[in-house]
Formats: structure tokens, sequence, C-alpha cells
């Protein structure tokens, strides 16, 4: 029975350093769950604090096991062996993005909402993080991309303010570019585009390829405006009693006089299609609630400085009067921030249950 005492009395310093770590390491959570409220950015911080106490916290009751000298020698040989290959194994490309991540920070080039295309992909930001940024595509998949690539090629934002989009078409030679240009330039009209103009990009063999622009400022609508901007080539051009096809295929298939020209549809058939809602109302559904969470978190950021006005207006009021009316814009400010607060959570909840 001693025995049996003495040995349970052997894992006291265990049980003390056990207690320690789980005190800390809740103590710790609370402590970065209160300051990370409202800022979707700490979660990388917190998973790495709370990660770093739990490595230490295991390494702490190893050693405090009641073992040889020898043998915890030998332990915390292997533990420090097996820490130093996974950080040298994974540090390359962990600290890689970590680095590119600050660096994307630093530069702030695009945030939450913004259109980018990177080499093959093309989406809307939802998430911007320390080693990742995540982009929400056309098809409404949610893309993650190592910040190591951001910054190693070449990123495309896509301006707030509006941006050039462009439709292209290779027509006969024997077709008067003055005609084709005039018809480009209504389509561009047509499909709501301003500052239009056409570009004549290549002098074919057969065919001669023209390429007509148009400003967007709608941005939101890019994906449905570049169909539209195509939609009324094809009126526009058709209207002009100009063929769209290709010279090739009219010399292996002669076909006579025959006019490669369809007929017009209703007015009521083509408000139909007019009056479909935006397909990019779906496509980026977590894209818009990104932006929207921006917008709160830098509306929070004026209420702060906000509030460090009102603060330092307090320190100078002379009299008991001042301050008690400075104090009630003060509570009223900081009831409006704890609001704020309280939107942000929850639309952080919403972004990180979409799927």
């Amino acid at each position: 029975m001693n025995a049996i005492i003495d040995k349970i009395l052997s894992f006291q310093g265990t049980f003390f350093t056990i207690l320690i770590t789980i005190g800390i390491y809740y103590a710790a959570k609370w402590v970065l769950e209160k300051s990370s409220k409202g800022k979707a950015d700490w979660g990388i911080i917190r998973s790495i604090v709370l990660f770093s106490i739990v490595l230490v916290g295991a390494i702490a009751i190893v050693l405090s096991l009641p073992m040889d000298p020898s043998t915890k020698g030998n332990i915390s040989s292997l533990v420090g062996i097996v820490i130093s290959a996974v950080f040298a194994l994974s540090s390359a490309t962990f600290m890689g993005n970590g680095m590119a991540g600050i660096m994307l920070r630093t530069i702030n080039s695009f945030k939450p909402g913004d259109f980018i295309r990177t080499g093959e992909l093309f989406g809307r930001v939802t998430e911007r993080g320390l080693f990742h940024t995540e982009i929400q595509t056309e098809n409404r998949d949610l893309t993650t991309i190592p910040n190591l690539f951001l910054t190693t090629n070449p990123v495309k934002v896509i301006r707030t303010s509006g941006t050039f989009i462009s439709g292209i078409c290779s027509l006969g030679y024997d077709v008067n570019r003055i005609n084709i240009e005039k018809a480009l330039l209504k389509a561009t009209e047509a499909a709501g585009l301003k500052d239009g103009f056409v570009r004549i990009t290549d002098l074919g063999d057969f065919s001669v390829v023209y390429k007509t622009y148009g400003l967007l400022e709608d941005i939101k609508t890019i994906i449905s405006a570049e169909s539209k901007l195509n939609a009324m080539i094809l009126d526009c051009l058709h209207e002009a009693g100009i063929e769209i096809v290709s010279p090739n295929f009219m010399n292996q298939r002669p076909i006579g006089d025959t006019v490669f020209i369809p007929k017009k549809v209703r007015k009521s058939e083509q408000q139909k299609l007019d009056d479909v809602d935006a397909p990019e109302n779906v496509i980026f559904d977590k894209a818009d609630e990104a932006e929207s969470l921006e917008k709160r978190k830098e509306k929070l950021a004026e209420i702060d400085l906000k509030i460090k006005s009102i603060s330092e207006e307090m320190k100078a009021a002379e009299t008991d009067e001042e301050k008690e009316q400075i104090k009630k814009r003060l509570d009223k400010w900081t009831l409006v921030k704890e609001k704020m607060l309280e939107k942000i959570e929850t639309k952080l909840d919403e972004i990180n249950s979409t799927k």
C-alpha cells in the first residue's frame, strides 16, 4: 500500500504541470477570443499561440515524469529531433507563405470583394489570410490560393471605378470596315457601356479581326455585361445586314445566295430575357458578404477614431458640466461600437458557415 502511495506521490509534479498547462491554455484562449472579436485576421494568430502552448506544455509534461535522468534525456533528444525535422520540412513553404501574406497586406492592392485575375484563375476575393487568399470563381466555387503564388505571379485587380470589357469578331474582307465599326460602336452603346472604341487587331489570310471596347462602370456585373456585349454585337451586325460567317465556311460549302442572318424575335420575348436577374447575384454570394464585412470593419475603424477623439476632448475639459456632456457622447459611441462588433461577429459566423 505504501509503495502505491509513494508511486502516486511521485507523479505530483506531472499532475501539477498538466493543471498549469490546461489553465494557461484556457486562459490564453479566453483572452484571444475576447481580443479577436470582430477581427477575422486574428484566427491564424490565435491558432499559432494555442498550438505553441500545447506543444510547450506537452514537452513540460514529458520532462516532469518521474523517470531516470538518462531516459528523460533520450526522450528530450527524440522530441527535439522530431520537432526540428517537422519545422525543417515545412518551414520553407510555411514561412514563404507567411512572409508573402505580410507583403500583400503591406501593398494592400486588393481587399475582400475585389475582382482579381492571376494565371488562369478569375474571381472575387472572399478572404485574405496570413498564408492564403480565397476567391469565389465564376462557377461559384471557392478556390484557395497560396499567398506565395500571388507574390510570384502577376495579379490583375479590376478597378472598382470601372473597367473596359471587349468583344471580338472576325469578318471577311468583302465588308466595308466603316460599316462594321459603326455597328460595333452601336453594339457597345446598346450593351450599356461608355466611351466605346473599335480596334482592328489582325489582318488574317481570310478575315479581319475586330475588337470593340466599352467602359463598364458597375464592375459587379462584369460577367453578364460581357455576355450582353457579345449578344449586342450579334444583333447590331445582323441589323446592319452584315453576315457573321467565316469565309472558310463559304469557300468549303457553297450555298448560293443564302444569307446567314437569323430572323428578329419579338420584343416581348427579348424583354423576358433582359428581365432575368444578373447571374452575379448568385455566383458571388460569399464575396458580397465578405465585401459587406470589410465595409463594416472600415466603419468600425472610423468609430474607434471618433471614440479616441472624444476621449481626448474629455481630458481637455475643465468643468464637470463639460465632462458630463462629453461622457454622454462617449457612452453613445461606445454603444454604437458594441453593436457594430456584434454585427461583425454575426457576419463572420455567416461567412465561415458558407461552403
